[in-house]
């Protein structure tokens, strides 16, 4: 790669160097908008896993459970509760700095959230998952749920992107 073509060090820190003419309190800003946007999706699918969870306690066949099912289904409601607290964790974080000039902070903590606000989400999804098969079916069902589920959650959220990165990649580099 000659100079010409080899990016400086300048330019990895100038916010124009991809493109977009923003100054670093506009990046923040759109970077904001778009967690709050994921943070929409996010909590939507938690909403709803969290109200079947605790729908499930006051159902009769809920008695049923044996002590593996009832443990698992103890976690999950867990799960739920941290993955709620950790959706609204960055809009609390926003009422508690609003107006202090930290958005550029805000967002790169905010962004760390939610990628371990999504781990739990996953964790929670095929646990739920998990728990129902194993209930409706048996146990072996259910235990091979949770293997396919964990397949699917690292082929889609890890594997994907990582081929999307490198396909970018080799754009890149044919592109030289």
């Amino acid at each position: 790669m000659d100079a010409e073509r080899r990016p400086s060090h300048d330019a990895d820190r100038d916010d124009r160097a991809d493109g977009r003419d923003e100054t670093p309190n506009e990046r923040a800003d759109r970077n904001w908008s778009e967690l709050l946007q994921e943070l929409r999706v996010m909590q939507t699918g938690t909403q709803i896993l969290t109200g079947f969870l605790l729908a499930v306690a006051f159902q009769p066949r809920f008695t049923d459970m044996d002590g593996l099912q009832r443990g698992l289904y103890i976690v999950l409601v867990a799960l739920a509760a941290l993955a709620t607290i950790l959706a609204l964790a960055p809009v609390g974080m926003h009422r508690a700095l609003f107006g202090s000039r930290r958005k550029p902070e805000l967002v790169k903590v905010a962004s760390r959230i939610v990628k371990l606000d999504l781990f739990v989400i996953a964790a929670l999804t095929v646990g739920v998952t998990t728990l129902i098969v194993d209930f409706a079916l048996d146990r072996i069902a259910g235990l091979v749920t949770l293997v396919c589920s964990l397949i699917v959650v690292a082929a889609v959220w890890l594997a994907l992107p990582g081929a999307i990165r490198h396909a970018v990649g080799a754009d890149d580099e044919d592109a030289r």
